[in-house]
């Protein structure tokens, strides 16, 4: 036999209020009761005359829209150290970045196989001034004795000759120490100015080639940007024009030079490469990442004075005036241009507004 429950009808009120309380907590969690603002224009109330208020014209102003293209800095004197000569590398005394002043040994070649050329030319000019004095002293005494009229003038002649051609000898044998000696000079790498060593590209015990770099450096001072810039752009871009770069890592605004526009187009990226002479800066590094902001293309744009414009919250609107009558009006906004500020919409070319004082 089933029992019968009482149930007590303040439980079932208390239920009701609880499920209805929470079913407005989630409407009103979802924005249901949020008053939203519809775009457009409200009237002031009471109507207001202009007599009071500054106003400004809103202006339609061609805007230029400016890009920021990435790029690197870089040394303008670069320079890539290689032998004139094949011999192997005993020893590369710099690494990636060291400093170096000019004349600093880089790197020091194998060279036995020209100390012992260098023996055999040393050996050849002996034997020539050895030649030389010997036919000297023979030209001295056929001439004494021809004075004497104790030789010919043939004898003279002849002897005089070999004493030229032997010291045409020793200046042979001369030249073949000096090419023997230049070759020395060679085995040994050295910096051509000072700088910075960016690379390390051999190591020692490789074999040293001529035209193959073992080291790459560069110069601390001189710095470029370079950038690649849409070939489009680039057109708007001269040699010698002052532009906006942005080095980032230094957090410095830097006003930069043209350099040098490369005319070739990469067939890739449809890009040409500007080379921006910067300015000295303390801490400016070669490879450093840096900007180039520059105009490209322009836009017509809607400006009003940035006073003109009220914040309520996230909204924004103006107080236009119209026929000595002042109305309320929604707009938004976009960029700002030192005391102007763009409007997208809500506001047509013409129309006025009142600025606060």
């Amino acid at each position: 036999m089933l029992k019968k429950h009482n149930v007590d009808p303040k439980q079932i009120g208390l239920i009701s209020v609880s499920v209805l309380g929470l079913i407005l907590l989630l409407m009103y969690m979802q924005g249901s009761f949020e008053h939203k603002v519809a775009p457009g224009e409200g009237k002031l109330a009471p109507l207001e005359t202009a007599a009071k208020y500054r106003t400004a014209v809103v202006a339609s102003t061609a805007i230029d829209d400016m890009f920021a293209w990435p790029g690197t800095v870089r040394s303008r004197t670069v320079a890539k150290i290689a032998p004139k000569i094949a011999a192997r590398i005993l020893e590369i005394k710099v690494n990636a970045g060291d400093r170096v002043s000019k004349g600093d040994v880089i790197a020091r070649l194998d060279d036995r196989d020209i100390r012992a050329k260098e023996r055999e030319a040393l050996a050849a000019l002996a034997g020539a001034n050895a030649q030389a004095t010997r036919a000297q002293a023979d030209a001295r005494r056929i001439s004494g004795l021809y004075k004497q009229e104790a030789a010919t003038r043939e004898n003279l002649d002849n002897v005089q000759a070999q004493a030229k051609t032997a010291q045409a000898g020793v200046s042979q044998a001369m030249s073949g120490v000096n090419v023997v000696r230049a070759y020395l000079d060679d085995a040994v790498l050295r910096a051509p100015f000072s700088g910075v060593i960016v690379a390390k590209l051999k190591e020692a015990g490789d074999m040293g080639l001529p035209g193959e770099p073992v080291v790459s450096m560069q110069t601390a001072e001189d710095m470029r940007l370079e950038v690649s810039v849409p070939s489009s752009c680039a057109t708007r871009l001269a040699t010698g024009m002052e532009v906006k770069t942005r080095i980032d890592i230094l957090g410095a605004e830097i006003s930069g030079k043209i350099d040098e526009i490369v005319p070739e187009v990469d067939p890739q990226t449809r890009s040409q490469l500007i080379k921006i002479k910067l300015p000295e800066l303390k801490g400016l590094q070669p490879g450093y990442f840096g900007w180039l902001e520059q105009a490209c293309e322009q836009h017509q744009a809607l400006l009003i004075p940035e006073s003109a414009v009220i914040h309520v919250g996230q909204l924004e609107s103006v107080k236009v005036l119209a026929e000595g009558n002042l109305s309320l009006r929604h707009i938004r906004s976009a960029k700002t241009f030192a005391d102007k500020v763009e409007v997208i919409s809500g506001l047509r070319a013409g129309e006025t507004v009142v600025t606060n004082p």
